[in-house]
């Protein structure tokens, strides 16, 4: 059994999303991220290549190009409304709201300030727009079995990045 990350390895890693300006800490994992490298595309290109070859103990700093993975910032989805017009459960930054377009479209929208008179929500991903930096640790490294080369990731759960990064908003 390798000990080097390869395809169709089982890999745990701890992670945190660093902005490259403020050298602020915007995301975190509350548990380790499995995945099944080569399989699971959970993780970005880029990242997955600098994995090849790491081993456990291994921490890395992979630069992300945040347009890549979310395209460029869009001021129009962008809102501000008045703040009688917003029930009063959804007045509390962070809180994601879930909107429907005419076509039935649905889309999550973050609220990212208010004040007395005004709510303003983002549908922007938040990483969109920023320079970060992916820290990252290995923790284990297994064969992985048939059964999550199938899934690509753990039998017993599927953390998704991109759901991770969403509840960072």
């Amino acid at each position: 059994m390798s000990d080097i990350i390869e395809n169709e390895k089982f890999v745990e890693l701890n992670y945190k999303v660093v902005d490259d300006k403020t050298g602020d800490v915007l995301v975190t994992v509350d548990y380790p991220l499995g995945y099944v490298h080569g399989v699971n595309d959970v993780l970005s290109e880029a990242v997955t290549k600098q994995l090849d070859g790491k081993k456990v103990g291994d921490v890395l700093e992979v630069p992300v190009d945040t347009t890549l993975l979310y395209g460029e910032r869009d001021e129009s989805l962008v809102f501000t409304d008045r703040i009688e017009n917003v029930p009063e459960e959804y007045r509390q930054v962070g809180m994601t709201i879930t909107m429907e377009n005419e076509q039935g479209e649905a889309k999550n929208f973050i609220v990212t300030r208010f004040d007395d008179q005004t709510l303003t929500v983002d549908g922007n991903n938040p990483l969109c727009g920023r320079e970060v930096t992916f820290v990252l640790e290995v923790l284990s490294i297994r064969d992985a079995t048939e059964q999550e080369i199938d899934l690509g990731g753990p039998v017993d759960g599927d953390p998704d990045l991109n759901d991770i990064l969403d509840r960072a908003k």
